[in-house]
């Protein structure tokens, strides 16, 4: 099966796309890290 060249163009630039979107939505809300462990929640009476 021969690929014209228009498609294998258009593969392209759907993967770099695809990729460029995926990086940018990376920490959108805010930096991502790993939260500490939280003190346990104190029972009120």
């Amino acid at each position: 099966m021969k690929f014209c060249r228009f498609q294998i163009l258009f593969a392209l630039v759907v993967v770099v796309l695809g990729t460029a979107s995926a990086l940018s939505a990376c920490g959108q809300k805010g930096e991502l890290y790993l939260p500490g462990k939280q003190a346990p929640a104190q029972k009120k009476n």
